[in-house]
């Protein structure tokens, strides 16, 4: 497992936070998680990366991972009842072994796609190899899964209520091609104690800027 080990981060005051009361509110949902379904313009980011020879759905998740570190609420995490704001947010997906079953992958961001297109190769090679299930300890991190057969328009995720999770979970679909342009399906979910609407869309703008721009680390 990569160590993603730099968890630089800030805690929120709790008392003076401006999301306190959405917080409290939301916090003690049986189901706290909302989410959407978009459509976003790869073309850019998808001729990028078969170009220079790059894994498309790494290149995809890159962009994902670029764009979340420039929305503050989709670095925010809760720990404990305790909320924290990370600097950098790293990823993690399923990856697809060869018996039919379903590994988990860890990916450290990278500023530059081509670097962590390249580190995250290594990390999902290495986690088709395996048999068991690895899950990272820390919680700066997206949860990603692809559906390449599915042009879907919703989905939903197992979730273990249980489990003190606030992680944003981010589903990329099939690739389709319309006019020279390839398009995509993507559902977001988050944590709406941390985040809402608003932040949501943030997110989506600076997502689709970066895929139109896959060699930009910010737009």
């Amino acid at each position: 497992m990569q160590e993603l080990v730099d968890e630089r981060k800030q805690k929120i005051d709790l008392e003076t936070w401006e999301r306190r009361a959405l917080f409290n509110f939301f916090r003690v949902f049986s189901e706290p998680y909302h989410g959407v379904c978009i459509r976003v313009d790869c073309t850019a980011t998808f001729n990028y990366a078969k170009e220079y020879g790059l894994s498309v759905f790494l290149s995809l998740l890159h962009r994902s991972l670029a764009a979340a570190q420039q929305v503050e609420n989709f670095r925010t995490r809760i720990v404990d009842d305790t909320v924290w704001r990370y600097e950098e947010i790293n990823g993690g997906s399923a990856v697809g072994r060869p018996n039919g079953t379903i590994g988990f992958a860890h990916y450290r961001y990278r500023e530059s796609i081509e670097e962590f297109v390249g580190e995250a190769l290594v990390e999902v090679e290495r986690v088709r190899k395996r048999d068991d299930l690895e899950r990272p300890t820390e919680v700066n991190l997206i949860r990603y899964s692809m559906l390449p057969w599915f042009d879907f328009t919703s989905i939903s995720h197992a979730r273990d209520f249980s489990n003190d999770d606030s992680a944003p979970r981010i589903t990329f679909g099939k690739i389709t091609e319309t006019d020279g342009r390839r398009t995509m399906p993507v559902s977001i979910h988050v944590h709406h104690a941390l985040a809402d609407g608003l932040h949501v869309a943030q997110f989506v703008g600076h997502f689709q800027k970066l895929l139109d721009a896959p060699n930009s680390h910010r737009q």
